[in-house]
């Protein structure tokens, strides 16, 4: 018996009789290493079929609008139940939480794996992954605010987080090698994985008691609705879904104005700074990852690369210079300033977009080094985002606020994949423009890059209008 209880995390107190006797799992590496485990393989799964789409494209003979959905829906699902996970843990803790999460996780896993040859049992799975998944950034964050001790917690939230960029950058490699290698749904037996950390937390994690509270399903659901129908609606372009997501968007902003605990606090769209912080951020980083899905597509279709070159030689590089760069952006945000790393990462997002576009049809390897200016500032741009968005809430506001900016930003993503997908499907932009792309395969490509370089310059002129010459 004292053997299981020395095994366990030894539980100690801040001293803060406020708040109650805040736990904490102290410096013991196991537990940073489980959270960190867990934060790898949630964030890879986002990454990993990325480079498979034109192989999911090809076998269910759909087009990229379509495939491009193997990706969406995993994206809709983790965001809304990320915010979702993080309230019902202020209700019922974190441990059987999380253990149902993995538990669903790995269900929609082996949904797809089994059921592979049927491409909407192949979504299915992914919404099933996305509502698993989205248990384990929600309480990687509540674990660590709430068990570790205040003197810890930066090296906490750093180690699970460089865990979590090397997930993000990984991603892209494994899944080349197991496309090329095997197949493409052999991807879906990776998170099966996350169940080995189960009887860790269930061991270490101190079971607590039910607390009153209430979680806004109905205002998630519609919000969830209005999501659908307008991604529907930007690959496929039928007026009737944009339509109907005006519609469900009204419902939803008159239901959270008379609801007891909406899902989104209305009074944060009266903080103009907040509003366009969020919107700032959502259309620099739904852009990016526009971006990001297209150039699987791209590569396949101008150089014809492997699944694996593209993950590993192409992708790869960019993803692991997120962790550089971000280290890199915190300290000049410091030092110069928000708007000036707003400015760099904005501006190197824009040359890579520029280069990628004007030598379209050239040697591949230029798309892998616009690719790391690319990740690098998607890095600083994250940084500026977050911390000018915090700097707009009152502390009673940041737990909503932050939450709110965490969905936008998850949903912006979806939508960016979403959009770029309808435009490669529609060919609406493949003309002749630039005098350097001469292949008229190329010209969809290179036009759509030039719109994302105007999107770029209209999401920092909204920053702009908000925190530019003002105190950071």
């Amino acid at each position: 018996m004292e053997k299981e209880r020395n095994e366990q995390i030894c539980l100690q107190t801040e001293g803060v009789e406020a708040a109650g006797p805040a736990r904490t799992f102290g410096r013991l590496k196991a537990a940073l290493a489980w959270l960190g485990f867990l934060g790898f393989f949630s964030v890879l799964n986002e990454t990993v079929f990325t480079v498979s789409l034109p192989d999911i494209a090809k076998q269910f003979g759909v087009p990229p609008s379509t495939a491009n959905w193997v990706t969406i829906s995993f994206v809709i699902t983790f965001g809304i139940g990320s915010a979702i996970y993080g309230r019902l843990s202020d209700m019922y803790g974190v441990k059987w939480l999380l253990v149902i999460g993995l538990c669903i996780y790995s269900g929609g896993s082996l949904l797809g794996l089994f059921a592979q040859a049927s491409f909407p049992a192949v979504l299915a799975a992914r919404f099933i992954q996305g509502a698993g998944a989205s248990a384990v950034p929600a309480m990687i964050m509540v674990m660590i605010a709430r068990y570790v001790g205040a003197g810890d917690r930066g090296k906490a939230f750093g180690v699970v987080g460089s865990l979590i960029a090397m997930g993000e950058g990984i991603g892209p490699v494994i899944g080349g090698v197991i496309a090329d290698s095997i197949h493409w749904s052999f991807l879906f037996l990776i998170p099966v994985v996350t169940l080995v950390s189960i009887p860790f937390f269930l061991r270490a994690l101190p079971d607590e008691p039910a607390r009153k509270g209430k979680v806004d399903v109905p205002g998630a659901l519609l919000l969830s609705a209005v999501i659908v129908m307008f991604t529907l609606y930007t690959t496929g372009y039928q007026w009737g879904y944009l339509a109907g997501s005006i519609l469900l968007l009204g419902v939803f902003a008159l239901y959270i104005h008379r609801a007891n605990e909406p899902f989104i606090e209305p009074a944060l769209f009266g903080k103009p700074r907040f509003v366009k912080g969020v919107l700032s951020g959502c259309m620099l980083l739904g852009t990016v990852a526009g971006f990001i899905s297209m150039v699987p597509y791209m590569m396949r279709e101008m150089h014809h690369l492997s699944t694996g070159l593209i993950g590993g030689g192409i992708l790869f590089p960019g993803t692991m210079s997120v962790a550089l760069f971000g280290a890199i952006g915190g300290r000049l945000a410091d030092r110069r300033g928000h708007a000036f790393v707003m400015t760099l990462g904005v501006s190197m997002i824009t040359a890579s977009f520029l280069v990628t576009a004007l030598f379209a049809e050239q040697t591949p390897w230029l798309t892998t080094g616009a690719l790391v200016l690319t990740f690098g500032g998607l890095s600083f741009v994250k940084t500026v985002i977050s911390s000018s968005v915090a700097d707009t809430l009152e502390e009673h506001e940041a737990g909503a606020g932050m939450g709110m900016l965490n969905l936008a930003c998850f949903l912006s993503e979806g939508i960016g994949i979403a959009i770029v997908g309808g435009m490669l499907s529609n060919r609406f932009l493949d003309f002749p423009l630039l005098p350097t792309v001469s292949q008229p395969g190329a010209f969809a490509y290179s036009n759509l890059l030039l719109v994302f370089v105007l999107v770029m310059f209209a999401g920092r002129a909204v920053y702009a209008l908000a925190f530019d010459h003002r105190r950071r």
